[in-house]
Parts: structure tokens; sequence; C-alpha cells
């Protein structure tokens, strides 16, 4: 391995957090990063060449030797210490819970084993004491929360069931919310004053104080809160235990919270004798739709403001309330005003008892909107599903060619690697002063490959900056010339046998104040497919003009050209045309320069046919802006 490819291998193991060691297939240990040193309390130079038995307690050798043997022979990628218990060594001698993941793989035929470690052995302690402290708490009858004096608006970090039962919340509703949840909106209450000054100070407090279940149910609560503070004498947690007191106010509450909805409802509320039919009571909400009052409606029944309905095919409706295991039913019709005017109405009936009176209680939503909503909203459905397939289609195809690119990045890597290493082994044979000029020839091709390699990092480190905001653009004042001079010298060392370039006429004139790298970059990227994409003995023209305000820059082959049907994504990230699959590339080049004009507030453009070669062009303001 060659000093960038060590270097580039180290950085890896290093940004690595999780702790990485490699064995080869005698469990001799061949490589450890910082994370596994760490763990395990060796330094590099004291593992290295050990084997792996170093850093297992000894009653797990055998075992492990023959789990090793097995694991080599099936060459798959596997997980430990999720579903059973897994311990290390370390050089003093502790024992230490961890999770492993092995990965196998196999260089110059011969097979390594790559583990990635994760010391647990805090985090299971940590989880014992917790199920011993949770056990004590679970099993208390009183609602019981802890919450965090150190964070920001002392959230809650533990209930017990006792508290969940009380209050009606999920986990999640709960876990990492101040407790003032549990008064919805009635926040003037004067013990709330009382307590929000003790948790200020710091002190132990109690108080009764209403709270609100989940479904809006009040309660008293009788709260206590202690402090906790730790050695250092700082608040930490506080404690609160809580009882619920309301046995005797729930009934009256309940009844005042009912009054409160029949009263000030927009919807109709209707409360009807289970014998009669008749109206007991009706709400204003129904009174004010009808158009009735309630002297007229106390003499009615439901089936004088339902114009489909007779006597009998109402009790047939609502009949099956007389079933002991139905308690309410819901259907719709349409309710018919003082004025005959008719609306659609949902009707929530329920069975139930006024004193010694067996009554239904029945509350009407007027559904006009809601009608008129659900044509609106089948046709939004329809729009949607359309634009949610189209974004499926877009979604699939982005990840063919996230897949696309893994593989062909693959490729670009392993393709000069391997003439890299065939050069290297061939220098070694050329041992004789005769042989000068073949060792010349394999030190340019490792040189060829490691620029090109270093050319591909560049690149995503260029994609890395556009994507994050951070390119600096210099601008400066520089001839057109220049440039093409420095695309055009460096183009020619890659021409095929007969290609040839037109250089451009009449520019020794033309200047432009804009970035000059940036413009180098674009044009060599261009000119160099333009090679890359023709055959021998081609012409590639570049052409350049200029007026008041643009600079037209364009480079033309005679090369393999872009299929239709490819042309629309060619600007797109990691995306190669059918056509030149098998050519090396990245995909990412014509992404790069896009990107880079556009910020210039430039365009790029082209025009191409299979076959029939293409035309890129770059239009670009005189002075930067």
């Amino acid at each position: 391995m060659f000093p960038q490819d060590q270097e580039i291998f180290n950085i890896l193991l290093a940004s690595i957090s999780e702790g990485v060691i490699i064995v080869d297939h005698q469990q001799n240990i061949v490589e450890i990063n910082s994370a596994a040193e760490y763990i395990f309390g060796y330094d590099k130079k004291e593992i290295i060449n050990k084997n792996l038995n170093l850093l297992l307690p000894s009653n797990y050798h055998d075992k492990h030797d023959a789990h090793f043997e097995r694991f080599i022979k099936k060459g798959k990628a596997r997980s430990m210490g999720k579903a059973r218990d897994i311990y290390g060594l370390t050089k003093t001698g502790d024992i230490i819970e961890i999770e492993v993941e092995l990965n196998p793989f196999e260089v110059y035929h011969k097979k390594y084993v790559l583990a990635l470690i994760k010391d647990i052995s805090e985090i299971k302690q940590t989880e014992k004491d917790l199920m011993l402290k949770s056990s004590a708490l679970q099993s208390a009858n009183n609602g019981i929360i802890i919450t965090d004096a150190l964070k920001k608006d002392n959230p809650i970090i533990y209930f017990n069931p006792a508290f969940q039962k009380l209050t009606g919340y999920s986990s999640k509703d709960i876990l990492n919310q101040n407790c003032r949840f549990l008064q919805g909106d009635d926040r003037d209450q004067e013990p709330l004053k009382v307590l929000r000054k003790a948790i200020k100070k710091g002190e132990s407090c109690q108080v009764t104080i209403r709270n609100y279940k989940k479904d809006g149910t009040p309660f008293w609560n009788d709260l206590y809160i202690m402090p906790i503070v730790n050695k250092k004498g700082v608040l930490t947690h506080f404690i609160g235990i809580q009882n619920d007191v309301t046995k005797r106010k729930v009934a009256e509450a309940e009844r005042n919270h009912f009054a409160n909805i029949f009263h000030e409802s927009l919807n109709e509320i209707y409360v009807i004798h289970a014998e009669t039919l008749k109206f007991l009571n009706v709400n204003n909400g129904a009174q004010q739709n009808l158009g009735y009052s309630l002297e007229e409606l106390v003499h009615m029944t439901p089936i004088d403001i339902k114009p489909h309905y007779n006597e009998v095919q109402f009790r047939k409706e609502i009949s099956l309330l007389e079933k002991d295991n139905v308690d309410k039913i819901e259907f719709e019709t349409l309710h018919q005003r003082k004025s005959g005017s008719t609306y659609p109405v949902s009707i929530h009936l329920q069975r139930t008892t006024l004193g010694d009176q067996n009554i239904y209680v029945a509350i009407c939503l007027d559904i006009t909107e809601q009608k008129n909503y659900t044509k609106r909203l089948e046709q939004t459905v329809g729009e949607r599903t359309q634009e949610l397939r189209v974004a499926l289609a877009s979604e699939r195809e982005l990840n063919e060619l996230k897949t696309k690119f893994l593989s062909l990045v693959s490729h670009e890597f392993k393709t000069p690697l391997s003439a890299i290493q065939t050069s290297a082994i061939l220098l070694s044979k050329y041992t004789l002063e005769a042989q000068q000029p073949k060792r010349d020839k394999h030190i340019k091709t490792i040189s060829d490959k490691i620029n090109y390699l270093n050319n591909i990092i560049n690149d995503f480190l260029s994609l890395e900056k556009i994507e994050k905001g951070k390119v600096n653009y210099k601008f400066s004042t520089f001839k057109i010339s220049k440039v093409i001079n420095e695309v055009v010298y460096n183009a020619n060392m890659l021409l095929k046998d007969g290609q040839h370039i037109n250089y451009p006429d009449n520019i020794d004139d033309l200047s432009l104040y804009q970035d000059e790298k940036i413009l180098e970059l674009a044009l060599t990227n261009l000119v160099n497919n333009a090679i890359k994409y023709s055959s021998e003995h081609t012409i590639i023209d570049i052409d350049i003009q200029q007026n008041d305000e643009l600079t037209i820059l364009k480079v033309k082959d005679n090369g393999i050209g872009i299929p239709i049907a490819d042309q629309k994504h060619i600007f797109e990230r990691y995306f190669r045309a059918e056509n030149v699959l098998l050519t090396q590339g990245t995909g990412i080049g014509l992404n790069i320069i896009k990107d880079h004009i556009e910020n210039l507030n430039g365009n790029i453009y082209f025009e191409s046919k299979e076959h029939n070669g293409s035309i890129f062009t770059i239009e670009l303001p005189n002075k930067a802006k």
C-alpha cells in the first residue's frame, strides 16, 4: 500500500467512533484504531500481531476458537452482543460487556475479519440500577413523577403507572414535558402561585389544585413536591406525589361542564323523553338553527323536524338503543326549519337517565359545509394522488441513480488501484540500468492513476463545498486567451491518435472579470469530455464570442452524442448516459460546473444527437456581480 493510500486508510479508521480491530484467519491482530485502544486500554504497539484471545476472558477462548472457525467458513457478516451477552478483557483485567459487528473480507486471497466494537458495560450497569429503583416506584399506589431541575422548564423524566392511570396521558404526552399540561388553561389558581414560588426557591410544598385528565375530565390533585439536592448542594430534581381527592367534587364538576356545553354549544342538542319522544329541553344552537323558540319545541317531537320520518320509522331507527350492549347510535338525516328549508345533519343519539326518567340525548351537527367539502376533497385527493405517483416515480429514479453511482465509484477506484498495483510489481522486476525506460513508463502510470484518484476526490470535495455554500469565488480581470491556452495545453496530452483541437480565432483582446479558476475548470471538463467521448481522427472545436454583456464559449465535438432519453438528466448528479456506462467517469463533473456557472449568474446548455456529437455552451456575464 502506498503512503497516500495508507494515509487515507488511517483517516478512515480514526473517523470511526466505534472500536475497530482487524484480524487475519489465524486471529492475529493486524490493525486497531484509537477507539479500540481506548476501550481495551492497550497501545497499538502492544497489541499488533498478538492473538485476539488477549482481549477475551480465558473461559471463552475454546468456544471462541470454534465460533471463529465456523464464521470464517461461512464468510457472512453478523452482529453479536444484542441477543446474548458478549464480554471483552481490558489490559487491567477488567471484564466489560461489548457489542460486536463482524465483517469478513478478503485481500490478495487472504481472509480477514473487521470487528466494530462498542463498550456497553456502563449502559448495562445503568440499566440494572434503574430497574431496581423503578421496581420500587412502579408498585406505589400514588401517582409519582420526577422532574429534572437542571433542564429548562423542569421536564418530567419519570412517571409511575399510578400517575398514568390517574391522568390518562400516554408516555409521549408526559415525558420531557413540564407538568403544567395537567392544568390545561386553568392556570390562574391561587395554589399555583404558592407552588411556583416553592419551585423557584427549591423548597418543599403541598397544595391542592385542579388538574385535567387527557380526556378533559377535571380532578382535584393533592400534590406534594420535594426537592432533591446533590452532594454539592445543587438542586437536581423534584419528586411529585399526587393524590386524587375528587370523589366529592367530580359529580358536581361534570354537571356544570355538561350544562355549559349544553347552553353554549353551536351544535344542536336535544333532550328527548324516551316514551313520548317529546323534547324536554333544547339548547340555543338548535333554537337558532331551526327558528323555533323553546316554548314551541317542548310541544314537538323529532318527527316534527324530520320530514323523511314518521313515528314508526323513527322508532325503528333508534330501536338499537333498547339493547343493553348498545350505548349510542349515529346516523344522518335532514332537519326542516320553521321556514320550510332543510339542511343535512349528523346525529349522535344516546340513551341515558335523568332522575327517574329514561331520556335520549341527541347532538346534531349541521354538515352542509362538510357535504360540499367532501366533493372538493375528493377532487383534491385525486390531484394529490397523481402528484404522489409522480413523486414516487422520481424517488425510484433517484434510488436507481444512487445504486448506479455506488457501482460506478467502486469501479472508478478499483481500476486505477489495480493499475498502480501492477506497475508497482513490474517496477520491482526492472533492476537493470538499461530497463530505465520501462521503469519510467510504470512510474508515469502510477503517477497518472494517483492524479486521476485525486481528481475524483477533489470533485467530491468540490461537491461538498457547493452543497454547504462554502465556495468562495475569487474575481479578477484576466485574458480569455490565457485560460484557453492552459486548457488546450493540458488537453493535448490526452488526445487520441489523430484527434485535433481547433483553437478559437480573434480572442487575444477578450477579457473577463470573473473567477478564472472556475472558468478553467468548466472548460477543462467540457474539452476532456469531448476527447473522451470522441473517436480517433476527429476534430474538437472551441469557439469564443463576446458582446457588451456576455461571453459565450462553445465546445463542439464529433463524438458519440447523448441519447435523447438521457438528455433531460445529463446535469443531474451521478447520472451517466446509457452509451457511456463502460467508460470511466463519476457522473458529477457536469453537475459541479453547472452549479458553479449558475452561482456566477451564468448559464450552461447543450445540443446533442446520438452518433453525431455534441455542442456545450457556457454563457457568463463579462463582469461578475
